[in-house]
């Protein structure tokens, strides 16, 4: 017996190390193989490049939608302000913008200041280094996409009475120092990063941020001629091509994608591409719901269901869902969409009561559903907190409208912002570019 017992001891020994040895390999089948680093930096360098450039066709979106909801007499103009916007949007956040929004080591005024003006290296041809993670062209070409979409928002909504070159100087000072700035309080590491605010793609730091941009020039630009009557009420001023406008619903829709999923900023594990996927179907969610809950207030409110509202209810959607497309479930994302796409209609009227004329619905689409988009974040992330996320909007909200509004409010008493009446009924295709859209339409009167 005493033989006995140390052999079974051994045979339980053996036998437990042999089913440890089994655990370990099953855990080790079960575990996503890692890839190198060399790996993983290729696929994140890819993410931010193909995130970059579906959000650069946003840009194209932008202008169907706006070109398609502007009246006939007025689409060159509203063409050409998405196309220059776009192109000073790339230099000057290259020149300043980006200095200003990952200011290196420190967000401290000198350290900002020494480096205005001097350009950040790209990666030179041929050089990259695995340890960074990506390649630095890559996430600046991303960043620079956020920075001209913050522009966009601000044309459609001061749209057929803004004089050109003083939308482009405000262009210059919003993609140069406003957006910059107030991006880099989370995503460069700021003060509102520290204090805990989340926002996952940018429903305040950019949707919010040019819906007050907006908001400040339409206040300080005026409501078109004639849209509100001396009765009080609003005269509607119907878009000239609304199968443009789906067009650039569409358009914007796909390149929603790559604006949240980039957003994600990896792609070089399995949990990242799980994680990306997961964000797809939230934000196509999001969108769908922005919609549905779109057609039925327009129905309930209206009587008949208004398509450019339906189509304001799928963006609104989207923009809600930017601030955390991540965390929630599907059935919360349909939640989060849903109350955009409300948002986005109920909003309107309010707005034409407070007699401020935002022709495309920027305000309640990137500013009203960003808002909402933001706040309701802690519902879905226990890392974020309802107190934070209200300061964060506030505080963006109010540097960017009181700078915009100083802005504009310098640029009206120094050189003007609007067209004169003669050109405003004439049209700005006409007055301001000398050459119209659609030349063989004879315009009724």
């Amino acid at each position: 017996m005493r033989k006995i017992f140390p052999l079974a001891i051994a045979l339980a020994v053996a036998a437990g190390a042999a089913q440890a040895q089994d655990a370990a390999a099953t855990a080790a089948a079960a575990a996503p193989p890692a890839v190198s680093a060399d790996v993983a930096y290729i696929f994140n360098t890819l993410l931010f490049l193909i995130g970059g450039f579906l959000v650069m066709w946003m840009a194209a979106g932008f202008a169907m939608l706006e070109a398609g909801l502007v009246r006939s007499k007025n689409v060159t103009t509203q063409l050409f302000k998405n196309i220059s916007l776009f192109a000073i949007a790339g230099l000057m956040f290259w020149v300043v913008g980006y200095n200003l929004m990952y200011p290196g080591d420190a967000w401290t005024v000198p350290n900002v200041i020494g480096q205005l003006f001097s350009p950040k290296s790209i990666d030179p041809v041929g050089a990259g280094n695995v340890e960074d993670g990506y390649a630095a062209g890559s996430d600046f070409f991303f960043q620079l996409m956020f920075c001209a979409t913050t522009a966009s928002i601000v044309s459609g909504t001061l749209a057929e009475r803004v004089k050109l070159w003083p939308f482009m100087i405000f262009t210059v000072i919003l993609t140069a120092f406003i957006y910059p700035i107030e991006a880099s309080w989370e995503w460069g590491a700021g003060w509102l990063d520290q204090r805990g605010f989340s926002d996952f793609a940018g429903s305040t730091l950019v949707h919010a941020a040019g819906g007050f941009a907006a908001l400040a020039g339409a206040i300080v630009l005026g409501p078109r001629l004639g849209k509100y009557r001396a009765d009080g009420r609003m005269q509607p001023m119907p878009g000239s091509n609304l199968a443009l406008a789906t067009l650039g619903t569409f358009i914007l829709w796909l390149g929603w994608f790559g604006f949240n999923g980039g957003s994600q900023l990896a792609l070089g594990s399995v949990n990242d591409a799980a994680d990306v996927s997961r964000i797809f179907v939230n934000t196509n969610a999001a969108a769908s719901a922005g919609v549905i809950a779109a057609i039925i207030t327009t129905q309930v409110m209206f009587g008949k269901i208004d398509l450019t509202m339906v189509l304001n209810g799928a963006l609104a959607g989207l923009v809600a869902i930017t601030a955390e497309p991540l965390t929630p479930s599907i059935f919360a994302a349909l939640l989060i969409g849903a109350v955009g796409g409300v948002i986005a209609v109920v909003v309107v009227p309010l707005l034409d009561k407070l007699k401020i004329d935002d022709v495309v619905g920027a305000i309640p689409v990137h500013l009203c559903a960003g808002i909402w988009g933001t706040l309701v974040v802690p519902a879905t992330n226990s890392d974020a907190s309802y107190g934070v996320q209200a300061l964060g909007v506030i505080s963006i909200g109010a540097f960017v409208f009181i700078i915009s509004y100083a802005a504009w409010m310098i640029l009206k008493m120094t050189m003007g912002i609007r067209v004169d009446q003669e050109s405003e009924i004439t049209g700005l295709d006409v007055s301001e570019m000398g050459m119209e859209a659609y030349p063989d339409f004879v315009q009724a009167k």
